[in-house]
């Protein structure tokens, strides 16, 4: 399920280009174009977008505070201060117990009406206790949920054998007949009423389902457990002319016309799975098909259902939708399992988007794209989670969780294969570092604080509470281990036997590291401990160059901090993949002592880190070399390394294979150099507003060395480098981020000497910046194509085309303003307007207003416009 922390990373790509608060994602839309379309006709659009941004400050700080709330934080400090530690309501993970029945069947039919809901429920169940009687038989429900009769083995049970407890949340059937047995259950609900939007609800004219992960007790009484797996039959049944459409999980299997104007549909799914994966779709809907040929040779029919004015925009969709299903197929050896696989998009579905077996449901903005409406960023976000929630089907779906604690084992999982399918279709590079940037930025915050748990949490209240950055994007991170120490066909020989092992099952963590341990005969053991604990761990490194001897020392140690709860932590494996660069930037061939991580190659070796301080020694090292650590952030970890020059991460900038580090590289000199002129300019105490004045206190203060623009230049200029790993290498660190590394600075000073670094680059780098923009330029007429290709052409051209724009030159703006007039994609026409926006003078205005009057009644499109002069 794509939900709250999974959602802030689907999402992060555009907020990252709105620089707002982000907003709960089924309000975004309408909680800005609320307050910004009603206003009076006579008012300029720049007094317009005054007033909103005036109004939605406090909007965005409560957003802000939502968002927190979905990742865990606020929700869970509420729970605790309101009760006791030991509460009964809390669960722990070492209490865990099979049910003493397993639901092997169910059959459920719907008769839905405008008013009321029936739902008729048949349960087979067998036995699993032990002894000749039968306990007694508990079942979820909700208060909402009305019993209408129950029946055991088709009669009435005796009188005083049952009761509804806890207002409706329990039903408890005691005196069962020993073996299996049959429960037949009818209940009243009112789906129109439901403003949990958990279980079944109405929203939008639509009837729909959201059970991840407590929601279908709220639909019918059942074991509302992950590791309770059946097979379901669904009978749908509603007004013909209201509810066209009736969608559930599996095989369609009957449809027809009844009496009155209503109809029915039968949906049969032949593979066992928990009762958070029922879905149940009825509506108005439009839908396109596309088909699929799995590798065995069967034909899959593909379909994505939404409004009928939306149908234009889920091409991409669908084409993402058969890249996965495709790329699970080649990577993994994963095929889908049946003949049909839908996806159900709408505009108030609140959950993101959800892993339904065979049903997906998904909010509009994760699926509808087109070119006039949608950046590249908004396109691969779509892929990605498209993807994500296909690769469910065996990654939680076929494979599932034990218990709610076992969150990451589906989720971090998922996440990194989604993760690896994005980098695959699209850069690889780019992809692994705003992966980083989100984790820094979001888990490593939320593992500093009060609210830090573990990716396998050892109890919770509330279940809601543990959809976090830490399940599933540090959960994400942990699996990427696997990857790291065993190498491509290490993982791949563990995912098989996981899968050999488990489908069809509810497993654990322990299990998916059993699997690839035994699969690649490694002791693993030590990865145990990154499901216990909590914390980043931090690894600091000394190095040492014997010139005499020809070796170089590595010296680490590393330390996880105390987290509530957890004192001590005990050191865990860490695989840390180390380059070294000769003083040409080149790497070096490697000869450690050790036996390096099977992941390992000539030039990059992945050291097992597993003690609180080891020493590793590299052989036969000619010349004193500049370290590569951490390449490709091999361990979510905090890094330092002692005597690390600006030299130094000059060369790595401009040289270092590893694209992460040498993009890292970067980042360090940029921030450095940023703060470092703005200390200076807030000493001399020039006025941010007089750039003539500022533009000679930081020319004084050293300006912008050679070394940095010799360092962009190459960057620029190399060839083995896509565009869309260049427009990101010679991006500069963001406003936001400076802030935080000065407290109480003046964001308007700090703008400006970003301003300033970016004009002095632009004027320095013209030729290479003016040949990117001509060399990365289509033809006229040339359509928009969503491919890594093109998104590089487009992503470097706009870099180049924003940089120029510092130096606000008539010819510079010039172009800009054409180049947005002629921009036939959203991507072109943001990038543009972007650069303009920054720019004083009429252009600005003219292109704001042109912008605004183009897409007022695209309320996403708007949030863009919103989001750069937010931050002009």
């Amino acid at each position: 399920m794509l939900l709250r922390a999974s959602q802030l990373r689907a999402a992060s790509a555009l907020l990252r280009n709105l620089r707002i608060a982000a907003p709960r994602p089924i309000a975004a839309a309408g909680s800005y174009v609320s307050r910004s379309a009603p206003v009076a006709a006579n008012l300029s659009i720049q007094q317009r977008i005054r007033d909103v941004v005036v109004r939605d400050s406090q909007t965005a700080a409560s957003m802000a505070t939502e968002v927190e709330t979905e990742s865990g934080v606020p929700e869970i400090q509420k729970e605790e201060e309101k009760l006791p530690i030991h509460d009964p309501s809390t669960k722990f993970r070492k209490d865990y117990t099979q049910p003493p029945f397993w639901v092997e069947t169910v059959a459920l039919n719907f008769i839905l009406n405008e008013d009321v809901t029936h739902v008729h429920s048949t349960l087979h169940l067998s036995p699993n206790y032990g002894g000749a009687n039968a306990p007694p038989l508990t079942l979820n429900g909700r208060k909402d949920v009305k019993l209408v009769s129950l029946k055991v083995n088709g009669g009435e049970p005796p009188a005083g054998s049952w009761e509804v407890k806890g207002e409706g949340k329990e039903l408890v059937i005691r005196e069962l007949p020993h073996g299996p047995i049959t429960l037949d259950i009818t209940t009243e609900i009112k789906p129109q009423e439901n403003s949990l939007l958990e279980g079944l609800y109405k929203s939008g004219g639509n009837f729909s389902t959201q059970c991840e992960a407590e929601g279908f007790r709220g639909i019918t009484y059942f074991l509302d457990r992950p590791d309770v797996m059946a097979r379901y039959t669904t009978r749908i049944e509603a007004d013909k002319a209201s509810y066209p459409v009736l969608l559930g999980n599996g095989n369609l299997q009957a449809e027809g016309d009844l009496p009155g104007g209503r109809h029915y549909a039968v949906w049969d799914d032949p593979f066992p799975k928990p009762c958070y994966l029922f879905a149940l779709v009825a509506g108005k809907l439009s839908m396109k098909e596309r088909s699929f040929t799995t590798m065995s040779g069967r034909t899959v029919a593909l379909r994505i259902f939404v409004a009928e004015n939306n149908l234009g925009k889920v091409d991409h969709a669908l084409d993402s939708l058969v890249k996965s299903m495709k790329w699970d197929e080649e990577v993994f050896g994963l095929e889908y399992d049946l003949d049909l696989f839908n996806i159900v998009a709408v505009d108030d579905f609140n959950m993101g988007a959800m892993e339904n077996k065979s049903l997906n449901i998904f909010n509009s903005r994760l699926v509808l794209a087109s070119p006039d409406t949608a950046t590249d960023a908004d396109y691969a976000r779509i892929e990605g989670v498209v993807g994500h929630e296909y690769f469910h089907n065996w990654t939680g779906n076929r494979v599932t969780c034990r218990d709610w604690f076992q969150l990451t084992l589906k989720e971090g999982l998922t996440v990194y294969r989604d993760q690896e399918f994005s980098a695959d279709m699209n850069s690889r590079p780019v992809k692994r570092i705003e992966d980083v940037a989100m984790l820094r930025t979001s888990q490593f915050t939320e593992d500093a604080g009060p609210m830090a748990h573990p990716i396998r949490p050892d109890s919770y209240i509330k279940m809601d509470n543990f959809y976090t950055v830490t399940v599933y994007e540090k959960g994400a991170e942990v699996v990427r281990l696997y990857a790291s120490l065993l190498g491509k066909e290490g993982f791949r020989k563990g995912m098989d036997l996981y899968f050999k092992r488990h489908d069809g099952h509810a497993v654990t963590c322990d299990d998916f590291l059993a699997a690839m341990a035994d699969a690649n005969e490694a002791d693993l053991s030590a990865l145990g401990r990154w499901y216990s604990q909590a914390g980043t761990p931090r690894v600091d490194i000394e190095t040492h160059y014997d010139a005499a001897q020809q070796t170089f020392t590595l010296k680490c140690k590393q330390h996880t901090p105390a987290s509530p709860g957890q004192a001590h932590k005990e050191p865990v494996l860490i695989p840390l993949a180390v380059g070294l660069l000769g003083p040409d930037g080149k790497d070096l061939p490697l000869h450690p002592r050790e036996a390096p991580a099977a992941s390992s190659t000539p030039t990059t070796a992945v050291l097992r880190l597993e003690h609180a301080e080891q020493s590793f020694v590299f052989d036969h090292v000619a010349v004193a070399p500049v370290l590569s650590a951490l390449r490709g952030f091999s361990a979510p970890v905090r890094l330092t390394v002692a005597g690390q020059t600006d030299d130094h991460l000059s060369l790595m900038f401009a040289h270092d294979s590893d694209a992460f580090n040498r993009w890292e590289a970067g980042q360090r000199l940029l921030r450095k150099l940023l703060l470092n002129l703005y200390c200076a300019a807030k000493t001399a105490g020039t006025s941010p507003t007089d750039r003539g004045a500022l533009g000679g206190v930081l020319a004084g203060a050293g300006g912008v060395p050679d070394s940095i623009v010799t360092a962009f230049r190459t960057v620029l200029t190399s060839p083995e480098l896509d565009g869309t790993f260049k427009a990101m290498a010679v991006s500069l660190p963001s406003g936001t981020e400076l802030l935080d590394a000065i407290p109480g600075a003046d964001p308007v000073l700090i703008h400006e000497v970003r301003h300033y670094v970016v004009a002095q680059l632009a004027a320095r780098l013209r030729p290479e910046l003016e040949g990117l923009i001509k060399a990365n330029s289509d033809a006229p007429g040339t359509p928009y194509a969503f491919n890594a290709a093109a998104t590089a052409r487009r992503a470097i051209k706009n870099k180049a085309l924003v940089m120029l724009g510092a130096l606000e030159e008539p010819a510079v703006v010039s172009l800009l303003l054409a180049r947005f007039r002629e921009a036939t994609n959203m991507t072109d026409k943001v990038a543009a307007l972007s650069a303009l926006v920054e720019v004083a003078g009429d252009a600005r205005k003219t292109a704001l207003d042109e912008f605004y009057e183009t897409y007022k009644a695209e309320p996403l499109v708007i949030l863009k416009w919103l989001g750069l002069q937010a931050m002009s």
